[in-house]
């Protein structure tokens, strides 16, 4: 038995006024049908295949290969979307298909197993995942029967009476797939919009003799989308709270939440400090005891025990224990900083590994390098990686002393314990222990500067 997916994704949106596809304006910095496939993901469901319509070719591409897409080229309603992926549905007749709403990014794994489970327990054809509100304006309503539920309809064809029931259509259902392949067969456009309801799934079930019923889901922010930019910002804020509250559930300590964002992927130890501005994206992980911020920006990163990051933006890269950063520290991709790094203001690291108790004060560039442990670099220290053409690597050995305005010309090696004097241009490897001096002799003009400024300095000889 197969339990699959289709996942609704194309429409409009037209108050958007956006140039891409509605479920892909992002919540958290994740588009909202990315939301809704982890949903499922999480819920062991793997084969999904996404309805696109309004510019497909954003969302084919934000899929790449990972699933099946269907083109809708008219927007005909919910029914008609499903239609348009008949012949995935086809493929397995023998199991149940999930339909879900792209925009509406608060479906859970739970839900959707719990649904299933009441779906598959009932023998249904079709199941409607609902949910109670307080103020229902806008959503279709849930007509309840004895045996379960009797229709749903839309507010706009719904009588006054109707419009007072609180219990709500969340978009989501579960079929038994042969079921909705009959079904869909038996839409029609009868109504006020001209349009194929796939809620008119649930009074033709019934017509024909098949069990329907609604799971009502305590998640009521499964019921939750956007139409406007007003709504896709309260979505931004019942996410970003949704996830400040499980952090601290888990121990994690906020002194103020202002301008605090995490994503729905970021793990955080306990006894972590996240301070004010902090923006913590992708698939970062950080350790426990660590103070991030203020005003940090951190994106695809492993982030170690005891760790301080001062206004730092660190991006797909590694900060293993007791390393101490900022402020105005850029760490770029594929960076490594081990135990006990030290970096000051003003200093960015690319593509290089810094090891255990190096000291980087301020002022310095460190790209394309190998650097060893115990390192320290001067004020304005260069490596300079690109010879226009290549990128090279310098490689910085245990213990090395790095003085002020170093330039290390690479590819250069810098054996263990090796010493550059301050403004040196290294362009050869330095062996072990060595001192590196590259300077010209210093010539002095006497009075030079008398005569280039005798106006401002004396003033009384122009006169004369």
């Amino acid at each position: 038995m197969m339990n699959q997916v289709v996942i609704l994704a194309g429409g409009y949106g037209n108050r958007m006024k956006a140039a891409i596809p509605k479920p892909m304006l992002r919540v958290l910095d994740v588009p909202m049908l990315g939301w809704v496939i982890r949903a499922c993901e999480k819920a062991g469901l793997s084969r999904i295949c996404v309805v696109t319509g309004y510019k497909a070719q954003y969302i084919e591409l934000y899929l790449g290969e990972r699933y099946r897409t269907a083109y809708q080229a008219e927007q005909l309603g919910t029914g008609h979307a499903v239609m348009q992926a008949e012949k995935f549905i086809r493929e397995f007749e023998d199991g149940n298909t999930l339909v879900l709403c792209g925009d509406a990014p608060f479906m859970d794994s739970e839900t959707i197993l719990q649904s299933l489970k009441q779906h598959t327990a009932r023998e249904n054809a079709v199941t409607v995942v609902t949910a109670e509100l307080s103020d229902p304006k806008g959503y279709g309503r849930v007509l309840r029967s004895q045996s379960g539920i009797a229709a749903i309809v839309e507010e706009k064809d719904a009588t006054d009476a109707q419009r007072a029931v609180k219990e709500v259509n969340s978009g989501a259902y579960w079929f038994r797939t042969k079921s909705l392949l009959e079904l869909l067969g038996g839409l029609s456009q009868s109504n006020a919009q001209g349009e194929f309801y796939l809620t008119d799934t649930i009074g033709l079930a019934i017509e024909r003799g098949m069990k329907a019923s609604a799971y009502r889901t305590e998640n009521t922010d499964v019921i939750l989308g956007a139409n406007t930019r007003k709504d896709l910002l309260h979505l931004n804020e019942v996410a970003r709270q949704r996830i400040l509250d499980q952090h601290m559930d888990n121990g994690v300590n906020f002194v103020c939440t202002d301008g605090v964002i995490i994503g729905n992927e970021v793990e955080i130890g306990a006894e972590t400090t996240i301070l004010p501005g902090t923006i913590l994206k992708g698939k970062t992980k950080i350790g426990s005891k660590c103070t991030i911020g203020p005003n940090c920006l951190i994106e695809n990163c492993t982030i170690g025990d005891q760790v301080m990051l001062n206004a730092v933006q660190a991006y797909d890269s590694v900060i293993e224990d007791a390393v101490k950063a900022g402020p105005f520290v850029h760490i770029r991709p594929n960076s490594h900083l081990k135990n006990g790094v030290k970096i000051g203001d003003f200093v960015e690291v690319k593509n290089s590994v810094v090891g255990e108790q190096t000291a980087i004060a301020h002022l310095t560039y460190v790209g394309d390098s190998d650097v060893g442990k115990k390192v320290n670099f001067g004020c304005g220290t260069v490596t300079v990686n690109y010879d226009g053409m290549t990128k090279n690597r310098c490689v910085i050995g245990d213990n090395c002393f790095i003085g002020c305005n170093t330039n290390l010309i690479a590819p250069v090696k810098l054996g263990k314990g090796a010493y550059t004097a301050a403004g040196t241009t290294v362009t050869k490897d330095v062996p072990e222990y060595a001192l590196a001096v590259e300077r010209a002799d210093l010539k002095l003009k006497e009075g030079y500067s008398k005569k280039k400024l005798r106006s401002k300095l004396f003033p009384s000889d122009d006169e004369e």
